[in-house]
């Protein structure tokens, strides 16, 4: 049964809020975060400060590890909004927004209910890390936009085939692969071709798949940046990007990161909270599935299994794969689980997070590792008790959600999903940014007081070059430079220069310091 046309004021309200609380909370007063939104914010200072507008460099190196367009797009926003935190942040904000909207629509498109359409979209806000993609000034808010739209379009294609559709479908990844390259093409292929033939219409799949104006339209879209590229014999920029990054990255573990078969599974909970009782509801539709629930559960599975058995393995990356199941989670807001067990996971997250101020102390810590000791030790100490009453607030709201008997289950759900992202967002991230980043923000102004020059020391911790607005060098100290480091690399440092050269702190807080190296040696 077709819903009303017009949204009621309540769902209004809620969507305003969930983008707001989602995506723009807190954006401009927290410190950004290394490691990567460091990396993309130095990136895109070195940009600004060079005009080299096609390739990107990182303390004076070169930055193969993404293209162009997210680089782009921080650029022009820094030049409206400073070289700040919102001015980095505002593309992935935005991005976010639309991916919003675009889940919202495309889910209303194919249920004809609002009520599916506001649990889809709210997944999109709310979740744990998707809320967190489009807080952060990385590329990943902006990659997840292209691919929704893509994707979403090839399921509309293949309902009503129009020239209009297919073509957007072409420009969404020519958009995507400027953002973060190849997995903007190789997902909507892959999953179409897997999906054309569940529905026995392979010939459909090969029409779409090579039509020779779609084509034009992708390699138009990436020849904004190629064509440049190429005149102006930077191509090796490119190669760097397409094969050296992304195939390493795919087949080694870089910085740690990766790779357990079993990674995604034990990860998924925790990346949909506070969604995650919807989960095997939505597994379970492959029982009797439909044509939506095939293509919806092949492009998660696809995710899912690539990054499964790749070499990095970062959270994230499954969001690639998770818009297909916000769109379930709201195909079934009707046939959600009793609604204790809906907000169950939430309700023990939250009290998870409103616990921390008394079990972040006992966490045992290592003396071997100065740097993360420190931060564990400055977070366990900027507990304020305004954080314990908004996480006593989140969880009484979440119960009151929870036995109230007129509030539905999804509409609960939502709710929770809200009083969350607002503990994330004014309590949690505030605590995490004091502990890991204010100190390097801090460390950073100390260098620019003191006025001498500043090299780093095997640290990259990006931020702080945007701090101080200055490239910094990876290398010894010479006499009379000050030299930024982790604390667990300072008996390294020491021994590299010897034992006559004398390191005076200037600053140390958390897990760092930052040295001034006197003569000797």
């Amino acid at each position: 049964m077709l819903e009303q046309d017009r949204l009621t004021s309540g769902q209004i309200g809620f969507l305003f809020a969930a983008i707001l609380i989602g995506f723009w909370s807190n954006l401009w007063a927290v410190p950004l975060f290394d490691l990567d939104e460091g990396a993309f914010s130095q990136a895109t200072s070195e940009m600004l400060a060079s005009g080299q507008w096609l390739t990107t460099t990182l303390n004076g190196e070169p930055r193969y590890d993404k293209p162009i367009l997210i680089y782009w797009a921080q650029s022009l926003s820094v030049m409206v909004f400073g070289k700040t935190e919102l001015g980095f942040r505002f593309p992935s904000a935005l991005c976010a927004t639309l991916w919003f909207f675009a889940v919202f629509r495309a889910t209303f498109a194919l249920t004809s209910s609002h009520k599916a359409a506001m649990v889809a979209a709210g997944a999109v806000a709310v979740s744990v890390m998707s809320s967190v993609i489009g807080h952060a000034a990385i590329a990943d808010a902006m990659l997840n936009l292209w691919i929704a739209l893509s994707m979403l379009d090839i399921y509309r294609h293949w309902q009503e085939p129009t020239r209009g559709r297919l073509l957007r479908v072409y420009l969404w990844m020519g958009l995507g692969f400027l953002t973060k390259g190849p997995i903007a093409v190789a997902l909507p292929v892959i999953v179409s071709l897997a999906f054309y033939l569940s529905q026995r219409q392979p010939l459909r799949w090969l029409k779409a798949v090579f039509d020779p104006f779609g084509w034009l339209v992708f390699l138009a879209t990436v020849a904004v940046w190629m064509v440049p590229l190429a005149l102006t014999g930077q191509t090796d920029f490119f190669f760097h990007f397409l094969f050296d990054h992304n195939l390493t990255r795919y087949g080694s573990t870089l910085q740690g990161h990766g790779g357990k078969l079993w990674y995604y599974a034990a990860a998924l909970p925790l990346i949909v909270m506070p969604f995650t009782a919807l989960l095997p509801g939505a597994f379970a539709r492959l029982r009797k599935p439909d044509p939506l629930d095939i293509y919806l559960l092949l492009w998660f599975g696809f995710v899912f299994a690539f990054f499964s058995f790749s070499g990095t393995q970062l959270p994230h990356y499954l969001l690639y794969g998770c818009t297909p199941l916000f769109v379930l989670f709201g195909r079934a807001w009707d046939r959600l689980p009793a609604k204790f067990w809906t907000l169950l996971p939430v309700l023990l997250f939250t009290a998870l997070l409103a616990s921390l101020p008394w079990v972040l102390p006992l966490v045992p810590i290592d003396t071997n590792r100065p740097y993360e000791a420190g931060i564990v030790s400055l977070a366990a100490s900027s507990f304020t008790l305004d954080y314990t009453i908004l996480s006593g607030l989140v969880l009484a709201a979440i119960l009151v959600l929870l036995f109230k008997k007129s509030i539905a289950a999804w509409q609960a759900l939502l709710g929770s999903g809200l009083a969350l992202a607002m503990l994330v967002w004014f309590g949690v991230i505030p605590v995490l940014a004091a502990a890991q980043q204010v100190p390097v923000q801090e460390a950073a102004q100390r260098a620019k007081e003191i006025g001498a020059p500043v090299v780093s020391y095997r640290t990259y911790l990006p931020t702080f070059s945007v701090y101080r607005g200055e490239v910094t060098p990876n290398r010894l100290p010479e006499p009379g430079e000050l030299v930024f480091v982790k604390l667990d690399r300072i008996p390294d440092l020491q021994r590299e220069l010897g034992a006559t050269v004398t390191l005076i702190p200037e600053f140390k807080k958390g897990g760092v310091a930052l040295l001034l190296r006197q003569g000797g040696g």
